[in-house]
């Protein structure tokens, strides 16, 4: 058995996200893409199932092709243990950029620096230096 992380992006930009989010990791890498082809339910070239990895874990994403009423929502977040002060900065640089923070980096008790983002698709990421 297994358990892996599944992002369902709704604005047809499942890969753009994917390309971000292993740009941030040193170990960071698409392992598969499948895209939509003619004729097929999903805009042609969009995501139908990619496979992705970040720090050692597999996470999948897809393109959906119906739309929903419902989102990404903070409830639900990615949590990065970060190894030094430069890597917790630049990933909530990276991650934030744009958006408004739900939990600004700083000193809250539990980590010596935390930081608690939306991304410019909508995933939250919570962000800790031991």
């Amino acid at each position: 058995m297994k358990v892996t992380t599944f992002l369902m992006f709704q604005n047809g930009d499942a890969e753009e996200a994917m390309n971000f989010y292993v740009s941030l990791f040193d170990d960071g890498k698409v392992v598969a893409v499948e895209r939509f082809g003619p004729g097929e339910p999903g805009p042609e070239g969009t995501v139908k199932h990619a496979l992705f990895t970040l720090a050692g874990r597999e996470y999948m994403c897809i393109d959906s092709v119906p739309k929903h009423d419902f989102t990404f929502t903070p409830s639900m977040s990615l949590f990065v243990d970060c190894d030094s002060e430069e890597q917790i900065q630049r990933l909530y640089d990276a991650l934030g950029e744009g958006r408004q923070a739900l939990m600004p980096l700083g000193s809250y008790g539990f980590s010596t620096k935390f930081g608690w983002v939306n991304d410019r698709f909508g995933v939250s990421w919570q962000l800790s230096l031991a």
